[in-house]
């Protein structure tokens, strides 16, 4: 099935997120949203937000927050959203984009986007790593991940 990159808003996104995701909900927020479209309509989105990590919040990074296609004969989907996230964060001015992927996951859209791999991070509860003054409640299960990049 033909696929091509279609503008979204970021609340369209958001709500393609919370129907499709299999692991997570939407982000609260984003810099900006892409999705493929068939003739049927959008059958996948990403959205690219400021990082989630603090120590990466230098102004030149962005990451991908979200992914999520939906099931079907979308063959490459991920890859064009990944290239797509990319080529938009540049044209914006920032250097690196990241994201991470879940350690059983292979990453074989990343790799073929043109994506590499900066490092693991162990799994980790927000719960148990926060101050006791602002508790926390996981939403998923802590998971190993892997952090990837694209950058100039």
């Amino acid at each position: 099935m033909k696929l091509d990159l279609c503008p979204v808003t970021i609340g369209d996104a958001r709500v393609f997120v919370d129907r499709h995701h299999r692991h997570h909900g939407a982000p609260v927020s984003g810099l900006f949203a892409v999705a493929v479209c068939t003739k049927l309509g959008i059958a996948g989105v990403a959205i690219v937000g400021r990082p989630v990590a603090r120590a990466y919040q230098d102004g030149w990074t962005a990451e991908v927050t979200r992914l999520c296609v939906i099931e079907g004969p979308y063959r490459n989907a991920c890859s064009m959203l990944y290239g797509a996230c990319w080529r938009a964060a540049r044209s914006l001015g920032y250097r690196r984009l990241i994201t991470y992927t879940l350690a059983s996951e292979s990453g074989s859209s990343l790799r073929g986007a043109g994506w590499r791999v900066v490092g693991e991070r162990r799994a980790r509860s927000w719960a148990a790593d926060s101050a006791k003054d602002r508790p926390r409640v996981d939403k998923t299960p802590p998971a190993q991940r892997i952090l990837w990049e694209a950058v100039t």
